[in-house]
């Protein structure tokens, strides 16, 4: 670039042009002369000032996931190609970190909360940190060994393994500085999969597990000194056992909101497993609460009381730990819908005055608009279809109730589902634009009480006493009908909504108009788990998607304008930088996460077809196709070892199994094992396997607290059946 071109008078208009172009004429040496991860609150602040830098997850402290980038744009995006590539190692697993540039170096996490630090030109590591996390933990996440991301601050890197330590390390070099166990009680399922949220002199980090073994965990959020590690404060989300001293005095208003007569064993859910932010003039952390535990209240007794601080968006002073605000999305919930969402922060003209905002398209299907200091609820429009609720009373802040949000009465079919009408995967608010672009799921589930309905099925570990089944092309009642009991069939479902009753959509969405600009439908009628987004100055917006390509649009009208094929599964949000001038669009891919929990991988995913590679995908103008990973090939079926169990102990072991082993191992090709397929060698360990857990490095912990001989003897027996039908049904092998 000729930089004394840029040296001309200008109007106002173009003085931030002005800015950026004169950034990228800055000497190489000049960025390289700060020490590695050298990210304080002043460049924080100033980050359009320097935008060859990704700062945070979201790039800048508003979480934004927009760029003032415009080298690659519009007009030339349709020359961007493959750059360089890193392969992350195994196990080949979810991958849903976006990964963070200071100054020519890349940081980012992996499964287990691996970290790794890559010169961002070429993908060459520097170095890479395995936290030796505790295998124990592998079998905690409800949803895969997954790892959201890294903070970068003041030379040091922070991130949270699975096994819920925090990790302070050398930014220059990897090396340890300390580390803190923040898990209370290791005997709950506790683990860690989101990102560190740096806040002030204090680092932040919450806990994943409502959902998880019979009776949950109980929230909290905990915050530890950034340079010793030392434990600050921790401010727990749900109250304790009836008649348990209140831990700080927040707690005694939320106790009012739970029935005073519930069971001590139930540990009331309400973890913040990601989406936290830092508003550093308020000197305010926020975070997103998860859902509810156990999803049907009832177990914890008659009354119907919102259950604070459950499924909500709550603000606490970072030096204290104390409240200053909350807001619950959605009181009393039975549905799943946590409000751990990614939040961003932006100045909205709203009735013609600017205020200070915080954004969430929340799990629920409504977009909130926030007032980032009081909390006063703004605005709440749904952003996707939604039938719980006809609408939020703006004045009490409550949703508005409708009959098929009573699955109680019967199963319904009820949206959003359980994953939400937007979940982890983050959106992006373009100050180009100022249009949110939100991966939407338009996806329902029938919602079923398994204890009442009348099938053989009363308790899934993940789902407790209820069951929430997607009607997609799969769905059939007739075939549910001895597991879970009397369900609606299909022809009932589509009479309500004609279209299809699953599919994911890419939105922009007007914030202060509260309505859909544009839209493309992602997914192909099928539940893909396509990625987050980037925006971009350049007038662009990024998704990847499951199919394997990485799509870009205008950000201005949605016109599809460069698909490029990776052969991998994209779930995370893409990111973009710059190094000597030159930028880069880059992303992390590997399927997995939720994915596993609802069983074999989606046809649409390139995981069907290519092996399930973890890697971070570069790309530039100019650049080649993207290499992709070797081809999937399903092995035929081995001939299993012959049945000796009788059919009520084969029956016996489907039911365990699928209480107990269903939430990871669906039968097909997926991103776990397919026991189907278990080798001679395994099936004669198969006790050790799951009672004493001599697969635990592979993420296979044992389940000796949970089942029995006699009950892993019995999921034995069906697996083997299992495998014979599928041995059976495959075609005969063709002659030579």
């Amino acid at each position: 670039m000729d930089c004394s071109k840029l040296y001309r008078p200008c109007a106002a208009k173009c003085l931030g042009a002005l800015v950026l172009a004169l950034s990228a004429c800055l000497p190489a040496a000049a960025a390289t002369a700060r020490p590695p991860g050298d990210v304080d609150a002043a460049r924080l602040r100033a980050a359009s000032a320097e935008p060859q830098n990704w700062f945070t997850g979201g790039r800048d402290q508003d979480g934004s996931y927009f760029s003032p980038l415009a080298d690659i744009n519009a007009g030339n995006v349709e020359r961007l190609g493959f750059a360089w590539a890193y392969d992350l190692g195994s196990p080949r697993r979810g991958q849903e970190a976006t990964p963070i540039v200071v100054d020519g170096l890349m940081y980012t996490s992996g499964t287990w909360g691996y970290v790794y630090a890559l010169d961002a030109a070429t993908g060459r590591e520097r170095w890479r940190y395995d936290p030796k996390a505790v295998y124990s933990a592998a079998r905690n996440p409800c949803c895969d060994l997954v790892n959201r991301g890294v903070a970068v601050w003041k030379g040091r890197v922070y991130v949270a393994s699975v096994d819920g330590r925090l990790h302070a390390l050398n930014a220059a070099t990897g090396e340890k500085i300390w580390e803190a166990d923040t898990v209370i009680d290791h005997k709950r399922p506790y683990s860690s999969t989101g990102a560190p949220q740096i806040a002030g002199n204090v680092v932040v980090i919450g806990n994943s597990g409502s959902d998880m073994g019979h009776v949950g965990v109980r929230g909290y959020v905990s915050a530890y000194d950034l340079q010793t590690g030392a434990f600050k404060w921790r401010f727990f989300t749900v109250p304790p056992a009836v008649g348990k001293p209140f831990e700080h005095p927040e707690l005694a208003l939320a106790a009012k909101t739970w029935d005073p007569h519930r069971e001590a064993k139930y540990q009331g859910g309400g973890t913040a497993w990601d989406g936290m932010s830092y508003d550093p003039d308020l000197n305010l952390v926020y975070f997103g609460t998860a859902n509810a535990a156990p999803y049907d209240l009832r177990l914890l007794g008659p009354s119907k009381l919102d259950a604070l601080f459950t499924a909500s968006i709550l603000a606490l002073h970072a030096d204290t730990g104390r409240l200053a605000w909350h807001y619950q999305t959605t009181p009393h919930d039975s549905w799943d819908y946590d409000a751990v969402q990614k939040m961003i922060f932006a100045d909205l003209a709203i009735d013609g005055v600017t205020r200070h905002v915080i954004m969430q398209a929340s799990k629920n299907g409504f977009f909130y608009v926030l007032d980032r200091k009081t909390g006063k609820l703004l605005s709440a429009k749904n952003y996707t279809y939604v039938n719980w609720a006809s609408g939020v009373d703006l004045k009490t802040g409550r949703p508005l109730l409708t009959r098929t949000s009573d699955w109680y009465e019967s199963p319904k079919n009820v949206y959003p589902s359980w994953a939400g009408g937007h979940t982890w995967h983050p959106m992006s608010f373009s100050a180009q634009t100022r249009l949110v672009y939100i991966p939407v799921l338009d996806v329902p589930n029938v919602w079923v009480d398994m204890l009442h309905n009348g099938g053989a099925v009363t308790f899934i570990n993940g789902f407790f006493t209820a069951n929430a089944v997607m009607p997609d092309d799969t769905y059939n009642a007739a075939d549910l009908l001895r597991l879970y009991g009397p369900m609606p069939p299909l022809q009932t479902l589509t009479a309500e909504r004609p279209e299809k009753q699953v599919r994911e959509l890419l939105r922009a969405w007007d914030p202060v108009a509260q309505k859909v600009i544009w839209e493309h439908e992602t997914s192909g009628g099928v539940r893909g788990y396509d990625g987050g987004v980037l925006s971009s100055a350049g007038n662009l917006v990024f998704q990847g998607r499951g199919s394997g390509e990485l799509w870009a649009y205008a950000a201005d009208t949605g016109k599809i304008l460069k698909t490029l094929p990776t052969g991998s599964h994209i779930m995370a949000a893409p990111m973009t930088y710059a190094v000597n001038g030159e930028q880069f669009i880059a992303v992390q891919v590997g399927y997995g996460g939720a994915a596993i929990t609802v069983g074999p991988i989606p046809p649409s995913s390139a995981a069907l077809r290519f092996q399930n590679e973890n890697r971070i995908i570069a790309f530039k103008l100019g650049g080649g196709p993207v290499p992709t990973p070797a081809p999937r090939v399903e092995e035929p079926f081995a001939e299993p070892p012959p049945q000796k169990a009788s059919a009520a102990q084969v029956h016996a072991g489907e039911l365990k199994f699928i209480q107990e082993c269903s939430r990871c191992h669906a039968m097909g090709a997926s991103s776990t094992p397919d026991l189907r397929r278990l080798s001679a060698g395994r099936h004669a360990i198969f006790k050790d396997i799951v009672l004493r857990g001599v697969l635990a490095p592979n993420g296979m912990e044992k389940f000796d607290d949970l089942l029995s001989e006699k009950d892993v003897d019995n999921i034995h027996a069906y697996l083997i059946d299992q495998s014979w039908a599928a041995f059976r049904a495959q075609p005969a092998p063709s002659a030579p």
